[in-house]
């Protein structure tokens, strides 16, 4: 069967059916009709020579040939976002779109007074802030700045490591004062423990550190780190939290301090080519000060202070 070249509506809209598994949700995201995504991926599986999708009870069900193209489709929209990113502003100007990505906690507790700060210094950028547990691919420009708490590893891109991160265990005031103060480990047993419901990858990443636990000793789970939060501040029981967004809450009190310790790296990641784009260096110093005020222990929310030292960051 002859193939003609994919049209790019096409790709586009089968990325998006492949993140959601359903035609309305991806019409939805995209502000088209569903019979127009339908008629995509019709045009998408005539220009391959290949079925994509299988209808099932569950939704769509994407054949092993969607599996095997979905990276390269995600490349190509990453592609042209950061193109679309590129072209609105000039690389010596201060206009145009920066793109961060951060995870749900950093993005949500840490960054958003940050960014304001930028915005009121710098109104002619636009900000775009995704929120992801996931590691963006910067090299393949899934974003221009990212902050992670890993140290990347990937080549061609600028970190700047800006600290680190405690995490402890912490319980609202009045969930102690209503389940006691628990003294050693062996008490937490009659407490109940916050904690991961599917998904424990951030659980073994701690490692040793939380190592006496375990998903049965969870009186509520859920793998939200939001959620976990939210949880945690209502009193429902005892969780980790870094110690920097506790202190920012006398209504968080320390549980056994010192018994259980883990700390995160924060890095600050941008890829090189960026390194010379007026406005991405612009956001890179902002958050490298914003979040050595907040490791610090600022509130996250103030305009950074003063300019850091010259760059020491390190191709990762």
């Amino acid at each position: 069967m002859t193939r003609r070249e994919p049209p790019w509506d096409a790709l586009r809209t089968f990325g998006e059916v492949m993140r959601d598994g359903s035609l309305s949700s991806a019409a939805r995201k995209l502000s088209l009709s569903q019979p127009t995504v339908g008629r995509h991926i019709d045009a998408l599986e005539a220009a391959l020579g290949v079925a994509l999708f299988m209808r099932s009870p569950r939704g769509l069900e994407p054949t092993q040939e969607a599996r095997d193209l979905a990276p390269h489709v995600e490349t190509m929209i990453a592609a042209a976002a950061a193109l679309g990113r590129t072209a609105s502003g000039e690389a010596g100007g201060e206009r145009g779109v920066v793109r961060v990505t951060a995870s749900e906690i950093v993005g949500c507790e840490v960054l958003p007074g940050i960014l304001a700060s930028f915005r009121a210094a710098h109104p002619g950028i636009v900000l775009e802030l995704a929120l992801t547990n996931r590691n963006e691919d910067l090299a393949r420009r899934d974003a221009d700045v990212a902050v992670r708490m890993v140290r990347p590893t990937q080549s061609a891109l600028i970190a700047r490591r800006i600290g680190r991160s405690p995490i402890g265990l912490y319980a609202h005031r009045d969930y102690l004062a209503r389940a006691g103060t628990p003294r050693t480990l062996a008490d937490l047993a009659g407490h109940c423990l916050i904690g991961f419901d599917r998904d424990d990858r951030a659980f073994r990443a701690v490692g040793a550190a939380f190592e006496p636990f375990s998903r049965e000793n969870f009186g509520f789970r859920c793998d939200s780190d939001l959620a976990q939060l939210a949880a945690l501040r209502a009193g429902l029981g005892i969780g980790g939290c870094q110690e920097a967004i506790a202190r920012r809450s006398g209504e968080l009190a320390p549980v056994l301090p010192g018994a259980l310790r883990y700390a995160l790296e924060v890095w600050l990641v941008m890829h090189e080519d960026s390194k010379a784009t007026r406005r991405v260096r612009l956001a890179f110093d902002h958050l490298a000060r914003g979040l050595t005020d907040y490791l610090r222990g600022g509130q996250g929310g103030k305009a950074p202070s003063a300019p850091l030292p010259a760059e020491r960051g390190e191709a990762g």
